[in-house]
């Protein structure tokens, strides 16, 4: 699923957060995607960086060491008032202000996300924004299984598939990687809290959830390679 400008170059992303690690994180989730990706650790260096670059989206952490979030949303929606914004809040954020934040049509999440999740919802804003183009449809397919990433709706052979919340997002990274063995780390990284302390071993429990419900009584689609991780692949 490939997002581009109008004139096919990469999507642009200008991620602003204090806290280098998690400004890490998110660029090389983002770049992943095949998106240019720059970063702003300050409201007043987020606003020069969107006067610079003009990006086609926004991630904004609204605790900002210089200047306040909304602030730094004012300014830059005076200067492309339309650019779509994903909001980091804390998970104490006032209610009624993450109301007002997405009132305008734009997206948050609160701390710790996970990246999955946050890739997702700016894809879900692009993609509403009409600003780009969608190379592909949003329904993920390999072999028999497919995923649609606006409704959630999970099927194998026509036949529908419940998944928890983990369950989604594990099955979306390994759909949006076939054929590409991926280590229990990356795993973690992507689908699981940033700061997630537990045993990498979550990651063997949910894959054996996701066996039970997509490979139980069919030709298996998600292998193990010892040592190196798990990949999803068409049925034999």
């Amino acid at each position: 699923m490939n997002l581009t400008r109008p004139d096919g170059s990469p999507v642009r992303v200008l991620v602003v957060d204090d806290e280098p690690n998690i400004a890490e994180l998110l660029q090389m989730a983002l770049r992943y995607e095949g998106w240019d990706v720059s970063t702003a650790g300050t409201g007043r260096a987020a606003v020069d960086a969107a006067r610079e670059i003009g990006p086609d989206a926004i991630i904004l952490d609204m605790m900002l060491p210089d200047v306040d979030g909304l602030e730094v949303l004012r300014r830059i929606r005076a200067l492309t008032p339309d650019v779509p914004v994903v909001f980091l809040t804390a998970r104490d954020a006032v209610e009624d202000r993450i109301h007002g934040l997405t009132a305008g049509g734009d997206d948050y999440v609160t701390k710790p996300f996970s990246l999955e999740e946050v890739v997702a919802r700016l894809r879900g804003l692009l993609r509403r924004s009409g600003a780009l183009l969608d190379r592909d449809h949003h329904t993920l397919t390999v072999g028999d299984l497919t995923l649609d990433e606006d409704s959630r709706d999970v099927a194998r052979g026509g036949d529908p598939i419940e998944l928890t919340a983990t369950e989604f997002e594990l099955l979306r990274y390994l759909m949006r990687n076939p054929r590409r063995v991926l280590s229990k780390a990356q795993i973690l990284d992507r689908v699981w809290n940033y700061d997630f302390g537990g045993n990498a071993n979550v990651v063997e429990l949910y894959i054996s959830y996701l066996r039970k419900k997509i490979d139980a009584g069919r030709e298996p689609m998600i292998h193990t390679k010892r040592g190196a991780g798990y990949v999803l692949k068409p049925a034999a």
